[in-house]
């Protein structure tokens, strides 16, 4: 057993191996505070057949016996990953998958198990550097390590993961994910900081990240095995070169087809010509002219942006396509938006529901409740295709993270805006970056539903060709240039500043100036297109949608809660049932009160204000006879406080009976005469009502009888014990 260790911002970071998991092809035990990850990766010995993508599989596994928890539910073990889960899995993914051989098809698997937490250092991140540090000590050939830290911002400078006291007081949160050379993955969350700001904040990320890279590598020296052999096809270069000189024109023209699915029938029927064509002169080897065929269409793209600033569909680097946008094309629902750039369009959903709304998660963070949801679908015909819906991938639950994180910094307050918020994109046709126009679109439901949101948002998705002796920066990329390219760099915000980050690269990191000139050309895109929503809505409609909810927000006294509440929830039910109104009581005494239509609301908040008022002695209410005795009527005065009428007080004459007066379920104007210091109210009904005479008599509450045995004189008599 092995362990190598450094100090990180303040805290011990190690890597523990030889210990635990033994035969895998690498394994690291990872220690960060008192978070601790078990990390493996593991390789299959032969390229996996008929498969032309590098199959690389991610598992992030979170027990709930890390933070001291039972699974709930029947079963009791964890079941599906969490939606954070499969967020922590992708993030690990992107930055490390670059760094295998391009052409490798063995079949790689990456496991990092959470095993305990410290909410003061977050795992999701650490498993970048155990998936790098299993990686890089094993067999599989990785040209790593890499490492990845969060930086906050706090009173306007970095702060190297940061702990939950400086987490809540940061602008930022962002992931850093670096080699010794160049940045790989960038993934943030802002409150509109300036390009400057997020510039520096990744070349901070980038330099704490050396010291973790030093510590892999003097694990490769000590422990490392010898890398696996890289059986990797590269087609015959004289059949290469014979497949370019009878495509290339035809290529050519090919690529330039502006309408995405004519350029892709255009491609695949060429490519059918020359494998008929080579099939005579080559019978064996079909692979050979396949893969060359596909070598010459990404060359041919990637020379046309490069060298005559010509992209696919006619563009210039920096130009963005036709942008459309459209508001309340949903009749029923309470906000929508419709955005369409090109040939990418999503129609964005609002929906405003009550406090009670909001998502519960049951994970290894703190138990926080979200007000604030986004749901991205992506079905298959929005890119022309036939397939299964079964329900949210990967890349959904992805793509809606980075919409909501971009929208979350300019969201209304609770106390400024009572509701749960629930958002679901659907991108109805897709040719490139539609996670930016689920930003733009979520911007415009918002403001349609009347979502006070501070400032709009919008999106943009840049991309990049670097060949050796030049370099192309793109705005506003296709999915064309996004699968050929070299970069998918996503950048939101507002006028004021960027709100999220997001960047993959396919090459072996970017340098400081390639990033500078990237977020300053993101800037300017995204600011063009927010011109065009603003010029459609500039700001939120001033009135909710008819079919919104209502919501009254009352304060009432926190000693109160169980008055409204009831015995076994009796009065609430009863106020629900009456004003069909949903009703949320936060422990403060907040009071929530969500109905469809003002009048449902206002009743509710009668019936509440009713049963929190305090009677008032002298005070005449219209009581309600609940219950009747010899001794008199109980009545009551507010919901949930009855009074007792004593029979001597039910009329100005003798009364015999009480039924003579009064009966169950009458009403009647009583007077409060008195309330004991056990809260029982005395009530008067000859007090309320006029003699016959038209007089109105005053009244005084009669001491209990536990109140006049304790005002009798004491003498000897009542100290003498009684016979018996």
């Amino acid at each position: 057993m092995k362990v190598y260790k450094m100090q990180l911002a303040g805290r011990e970071f190690s890597f523990e191996t030889g210990r635990i998991a033994k035969q895998a092809s690498g394994a690291v035990l990872m220690r960060y505070g008192d978070t601790v990850m078990l990390s493996t990766a593991t390789a299959s010995a032969e390229p996996r057949e008929g498969v032309d993508f590098f199959p690389m599989t991610v598992d992030y596994e979170e027990r709930l016996y890390a933070v001291g928890k039972i699974p709930g539910g029947f079963i009791k073990r964890e079941g599906r990953p969490t939606e954070k889960a499969i967020l922590a899995a992708r993030m690990t993914d992107r930055p490390c998958r670059p760094l295998f051989p391009k052409g490798f098809r063995n079949a790689v698997h990456i496991v990092s198990t959470v095993m305990s937490v410290d909410q003061d250092s977050p795992p999701d991140v650490l498993s970048i550097c155990g998936a790098s540090a299993a990686l890089s000590i094993s067999n599989i050939p990785f040209a790593g390590p890499i490492a990845a830290v969060v930086v906050g911002w706090v009173d306007g400078k970095p702060v190297i993961n940061p702990t939950q006291e400086e987490a809540a007081a940061s602008r930022l949160s962002l992931v850093v994910a670096s080699t010794k050379e160049a940045i790989m993955m960038v993934e943030a969350g802002a409150y509109e900081l300036t390009e400057e700001e997020i510039l520096e904040a990744i070349m901070a990320g980038h330099e704490a990240n050396q010291g973790i890279v030093a510590l892999q590598e003097q694990m490769m020296a000590e422990i490392g095995n010898q890398k696996m052999e890289v059986k990797v096809f590269t087609p015959a270069e004289d059949i290469a070169a014979q497949v370019r000189e009878f495509c290339q024109d035809k290529v050519y023209n090919a690529v330039k087809t502006i309408e995405k699915h004519a350029r892709e029938t255009a491609i695949a029927t060429t490519k059918t010509e020359a494998i008929t064509h080579f099939a005579e002169i080559y019978p064996e080897n079909d692979k050979d002219v396949r893969v060359s065929y596909d070598n010459l269409v990404k060359a041919t793209m990637r020379a046309m942006i490069v060298k005559e600033n010509l992209r696919p569909d006619g563009r210039k680097s920096d130009e963005i396509r036709p942008i459309s946008v459209e508001v309340g094309i949903l009749p029923r629902t309470h906000g929508s938006g419709l955005f369409t750039r090109g040939q990418t369009q999503v129609l964005n959903i609002c929906t405003l529901g009550a406090p009670g709304d909001v998502q519960r998660l049951d994970g290894l963070g703190l138990d926080e409740p979200k007000r604030y949801m986004h749901h991205y679908n992506f079905p298959p015909y929005s890119v022309g295709e036939a397939g299964f819906m079964r329900g949210a991938s990967r890349r959904d639950i992805g793509h809606g993270a980075l919409a909501e994180r971009a929208i979350v910094p300019v969201l209304p307050t609770q106390e400024e805006f009572p509701y749960t918020m629930r958002l679901v994109s659907e991108v109805v046709e897709s040719n490139g970056s539609t996670s930016m126009g689920a930003v733009c679109s979520s911007a415009l439901s918002l403001m349609d539903a009347g979502v006070p949101i501070k400032k709009p948002v919008s999106g943009i998705a840049m991309g990049l060709i670097m060949e050796p002796d030049d370099v192309a920066i793109l705005s506003d990329i296709q999915g064309m240039e996004d699968f050929l390219g070299d970069m998918d760099f996503k950048i939101a915000g507002t006028k004021d500043g960027i709100t999220a980050l997001q960047m993959d690269v396919k090459v072996k990191g970017l340098s400081r100036e390639l990033l500078a000139r990237a977020l300053s050309q993101g800037k300017q895109g995204y600011m063009y297109i927010m011109g065009k929503m603003t010029d459609v809505i500039p700001e939120p409609h001033t009135d909710l949608s008819a079919y919104a909810p209502r919501i009254i927000t009352i304060q009432i006294n926190p000693d109160k809660i169980r008055d409204v509440i009831g015995p076994g929830g009796k009065m609430i039910n009863k106020i629900v049932a009456e004003t069909e109104a949903s009703i949320d009581i936060e422990p403060d005494g907040t009071i929530y009160i969500a109905a469809v239509n003002s009048e449902s609301g206002m009743k509710a908040q009668q019936m509440i204000e009713s049963i929190t008022k305090d009677v008032e002695i002298g005070t005449i209410y219209m009581g309600k006879i609940t219950r009747v005795e010899k001794y008199g009527a109980f009545a009551e005065v507010l919901p949930g406080k009855e009074g007792l009428i004593h029979i001597s007080r039910l009329a100005h004459d003798r009364v015999e009976k009480t039924e003579d007066v009064v009966n169950l379920g009458d009403e009647t104007p009583v007077k409060v005469i008195g309330i004991d210091d056990r809260g029982r109210i005395d009530l008067s009904r000859r007090a309320a009502v006029p003699n016959a005479k038209g007089e109105m008599i005053e009244e005084e509450a009669q001491p209990k009888r536990e109140e006049r045995r304790d005002r009798r004189p004491s003498n000897d008599r009542d100290r003498r014990p009684r016979r018996t």
